[in-house]
């Protein structure tokens, strides 16, 4: 995982959630200064003594669900870490609004929430995070880690992810908050067809879809990122024509 996120001396590194700095130290000891956000006070007194004469730490003492990636001084960072697993999806929502401030983020995940970013359409991993994840970042899987690896070994697989922002979202979507809407909408009514599920959002949506290049009657699985952002951008456009603002993604 040291070797995947590369640290040198010239891109900040951030680590959530570093533990017992299992992979805190040597990436310290690779790149002489890092930043590390731990809630827990205890821990985050520990690892201030375990690095201690090995590199500059910095911690910042939050939640990472809270926190302002956009507040660490030399910008763009790199942010990584073995994410615990009941807040990895909200904090990769947290990140995605903070990307500006983001060159690459690495971590170790749940298998299946790998699989879940890393799912094209037609599948049933496919849905709100690969959309949402893709259409701002280039995604790589890069190794998966057997439960043995960890002591004691959880009961569930895990896996390395890189994703890196790609800036094409903001020349691709010209409606932040519709582009959220849309997807929204589509996967919470994932087994209706796409006029249905996007109803309320649109009340002609069949012609709205129509315009879009798209039938209907396709299912919100079927449809590309592509896709979702020709339907939010046409939607952003019906929604400024009335004066509405897009509603927020749920």
């Amino acid at each position: 995982m040291v070797s995947a996120i590369a640290p040198d001396a010239f891109t900040p590194i951030l680590e959530i959630g570093p533990g017992r700095g299992a992979l805190t130290i040597p990436l310290l000891r690779a790149a002489g200064s890092m930043h590390v956000v731990e809630l827990d006070a205890q821990l985050a007194e520990s690892m201030r003594a375990r690095c201690e004469g090995r590199g500059k730490l910095r911690i910042h003492r939050a939640d990472a669900l809270q926190f302002d990636y956009s507040s660490v001084d030399v910008k763009p960072i790199k942010v990584v870490g073995n994410l615990p697993y009941r807040i990895s999806t909200p904090l990769i929502f947290r990140l995605l609004d903070q990307l500006p401030s983001i060159a690459e983020m690495v971590f170790m995940l749940q298998k299946e929430v790998v699989d879940r970013l890393c799912a094209g359409p037609g599948g049933r991993d496919y849905g709100r995070l690969s959309v949402m994840v893709q259409a701002r970042c280039a995604v790589a899987r890069l190794f998966n880690v057997n439960a043995a690896a960890f002591t004691p070994p959880p009961r569930v697989e895990s896996a390395v992810v890189r994703l890196t922002p790609t800036g094409a979202f903001t020349t691709q979507i010209q409606d932040a908050r519709a582009f959220g809407a849309v997807v929204s909408a589509a996967f919470q009514q994932r087994r209706k067809m796409l006029r249905n599920a996007l109803s309320e959002l649109a009340p002609d949506a069949g012609s709205l879809l129509a315009e879009a290049g798209l039938d209907g009657r396709l299912r919100a699985e079927q449809l590309s990122v592509g896709d979702f952002a020709r339907i939010a951008n046409l939607l952003s456009v019906v929604l400024s024509a009335s004066g509405s603002p897009a509603p927020p993604a749920a």
